[in-house]
């Protein structure tokens, strides 16, 4: 199982908005880099969700429920279907993530504008267990 975070406005679609729903397809991701990472997404592969711009937190786990199919014209751009599967117990902040020395190597951090970024499984353990704290 591969491990993924996958960034949100808020207000276009949130977490709440992801309950509610059941399921969305991740579309409308344009950059080169985050398409290759939905490539990727294997069913049953689980992703943080993020809330970026307002809020800046990770919220809540998703689960990748389809894989990657093509999102408009061109073979580049794909997207995937993801379900939640919970919410964190506490939101994990943008700038606690940054100040936690065993995260600084994460994608999050690393590449502050890429919308679908791989997680390792350490620290994916670490987020968890700092919304645990």
């Amino acid at each position: 199982m591969n491990l993924w975070l996958m960034k949100s406005e808020p207000e276009t679609f949130s977490w709440d908005d992801l309950v509610r729903d059941g399921k969305t397809e991740w579309d409308g991701v344009r950059n080169y880099t985050a398409a290759l990472n939905l490539k990727a997404m294997k069913v049953g592969d689980r992703a943080f969700f993020y809330h970026s711009v307002q809020g800046l937190e990770i919220v809540g786990i998703m689960e990748v429920s389809r894989e990657a199919k093509p999102d408009g014209d061109g073979k580049h751009w794909v997207s995937v279907e993801v379900k939640p599967v919970e919410p964190l117990a506490r939101p994990v902040t943008l700038k606690q993530v940054k100040a936690e020395p065993r995260l600084a190597e994460m994608d999050l951090v690393k590449f502050s504008r890429l919308s679908v970024g791989k997680v390792t499984p350490d620290e994916w353990k670490q987020v968890i267990d700092m919304s645990k704290a």
